[in-house]
């Protein structure tokens, strides 16, 4: 399945290995660069006592040498994919001036060693190793996977100081956050840009959307609930990565990190993480080592993503905006649940600065940062596509830019009567609505199955939830667009009486529910924008709640409606076990807060 694998299918290696002969006339022909595969020997984990094989190419520009040293960058493939992978980002920026290393991760195309999900202590140590190569050091390089043919000690790349290569990475998904695992060990990486990727893993594998650690994290007290479907991909991607590497799967675990699959059971049977796996993936995750990421980061996140959702991104932004680092942030239009993008932002397969809008600031971060071209601007600190906006040729023009983010002001509905939104300070009309939780955690409809509409499509139509198991509100048939761009959130306080006597045993007695902003057009027809929900396990049903819904970036058409769902189940997430009657009542202080945007 290569469930997180970074982007449209991209291209296998472009050119058979060849022998590393720098070319004798510098730059001769700008076009021309050789591909040599290494083997790297690098040893990981707390106490770097275990030692690993990397396979990786390595990308040289035509003329780059002693004389003529260039700068590097470091890639590595997302979940479940390799180094050929990453062929046509070697390719273009070799022929950019560049030297690449394009590396497949721990477990994953002919590398050896466990899967630790992006773990510092193994992903990162790694990757600090090979930084330590690109600089020169001997060592670490061979021609062969038993280590017993040295290659030769690279003097290709600009160096800072001694062992200290001039160098960024890129990548996406699990290709992303391996590159703050670098960043945490090694403070000689120069810039990063991480696509696609996750700020706590815990979140993205078992969200709970209301009870954050600190206003913007996505962090939470209370465990969520868990992702089904994307938990059991990374299964079948574990036992891929065991074949491909000519080993037999490990069953009934595939090749990971001995606590990922009891952890995987134990969440799929209660439906939520236990402190343990929480713990283990957090560990693994940039939420937890912010502070230790200095270097300029230009982050990129999917507006169609259920795996890696955009709150992630804006978490890792808002954190690294807070203690000064140098970041800048875009939304994108495709993600984990739509692997192609747009015409004109990006091509993985050949990235093309001159016609492709990402590819250009890639490009335009790359020479500010790496090659020293102050004068070359990185762009605005945040920018973000709109999928409402025609344009031919790059999609520049469908991109809005902002100096900050987040961007907009709030519009605020309340809930009135027994399903209406109202707007500013119109009293809300009394009125309640009622559900049930299904038993065992079941799903209530058979829509959006999250981690398959990448290679099915997202249903364009919510048929709706079992009779009794969602309620939802809608706006009056709008006058004209709203365009919001960020994280909705619904303010709420339900009538749970089970719930408030079970609570508090913790997760297993807090009850689960699924909150969603649909699009109703004028036919009647409601579309669950890029098929996100937010489900929230309430921590305690006495008292108010607020829900940030994952965020979005959409146009509400004039003559559509906005809708608030609150369900009781989803096929995509393990609800509550126990049957659990909810009440919701109308009021002021039930809200639905949107931000906006001016139309254009």
């Amino acid at each position: 399945m290569r469930l997180l694998r970074t982007g449209a299918a991209v291209a296998a290696a472009l050119l058979a290995p060849a022998t590393l002969v720098p070319l004798a006339a510098a730059h001769a022909d700008p076009a021309a660069y050789t591909v040599t595969t290494l083997h790297f020997k690098v040893t990981v984990g707390p106490t770097s006592s275990k030692t690993c094989d990397i396979v990786g190419d390595l990308y040289t520009p035509a003329g780059a040498g002693p004389t003529d040293r260039m700068p590097a960058i470091l890639t590595t493939n997302g979940f479940g994919g390799s180094k050929n992978d990453q062929a046509g980002i070697g390719k273009a920026f070799s022929q950019q001036g560049y030297v690449v290393l394009s590396y497949s991760g721990l477990g994953f195309g002919g590398s050896s060693c466990a899967v630790t999900l992006d773990d510092p202590d193994y992903d990162g140590k790694a990757g600090s190793q090979l930084i330590s190569y690109l600089g020169g050091k001997s060592g670490i390089a061979y021609l062969d996977a038993a280590h017993k043919q040295p290659a030769p000690v690279l003097d290709d790349v600009e160096l800072d100081g001694p062992d200290d290569p001039r160098v960024g990475t890129i990548g996406g998904s699990y290709g992303g956050s391996n590159q703050f695992a670098i960043a945490d060990v090694d403070p000689r990486l120069d810039t990063i840009v991480p696509m696609i990727t996750w700020n706590d893993l815990s979140y993205s594998l078992g969200p709970n959307n209301t009870d954050q650690v600190a206003p913007g994290a996505v962090s939470t007290t209370d465990p969520g609930s868990v992702k089904l479907l994307w938990a059991a991909g990374f299964s079948i991607d574990g036992m891929e990565a065991d074949i491909s590497n000519k080993q037999v799967p490990d069953l009934p675990c595939p090749n990971f990190a001995t606590w990922v699959c009891p952890a995987l059971v134990t969440g799929a049977t209660t439906g939520f993480l236990d402190k343990g796996t929480i713990a283990h993936l957090r560990h693994a995750s940039v939420a937890s080592y912010m502070q230790n990421i200095k270097v300029p980061t230009l982050l990129i996140q999917g507006e169609n993503d259920t795996l890696f959702n955009l709150n992630e991104a804006a978490a890792t932004y808002r954190a690294l905006k807070a203690q000064g680092t140098p970041v800048q942030m875009i939304w994108q239009s495709w993600g984990h649940s739509s692997l192609t993008p747009a015409t004109g932002e990006i091509d993985m397969s050949s990235p093309d600065p001159a016609t492709q809008y990402e590819t250009a600031r890639i490009s335009d971060w790359f020479a500010h940062y790496l090659k020293g071209e102050s004068s070359v601007s990185t762009g605005p600190d945040f920018a973000y596509y709109r999928d409402w906006v025609s344009y031919t040729g790059d999609a520049a023009p469908a991109y809005a830019s902002a100096s900050s983010f987040p961007v907009g002001s709030d519009q605020v509905w309340r809930l009135s009567g027994k399903g209406s939104l109202v707007t500013g300070s119109t009293p809300s009309a009394a009125g309640s609505q009622s559900l049930v939780t299904p038993v065992a955690g079941l799903p209530t409809s058979l829509a959006n199955i999250d981690a398959l509409s990448a290679f099915i499509g997202t249903p364009p139509n919510i048929p709706g939830d079992l009779p009794g198991t969602e309620v939802q509100w809608d706006s009056p048939a709008l006058t004209a667009p709203v365009d919001v761009v960020g994280s909705p959130r619904v303010t709420l306080k339900v009538g749970a009486p089970t719930a408030a006597l079970t609570q508090a045993l913790g997760p297993a007695g807090q009850v689960v529910l699924m909150i969603r902003v649909a699009d109703v057009g004028p036919d009647g027809k409601a579309t669950l924008i890029h098929g996100l929900e937010a489900p929230v396990r309430v921590p305690n049903v006495n008292k108010p709640f607020t829900v940030t819904v994952p965020a979005i970036v959409h146009r509400f058409a004039a003559g559509h409606k906005i809708r608030l769902e609150v369900a009781g189940g989803s096929i995509d997430y393990r609800g509550n076990l126990l049957a659990t009657p909810v009440s919701i009542a109308s009021g002021a202080t039930q809200t639905l807060t949107l931000p906006t945007v001016p139309a254009s």
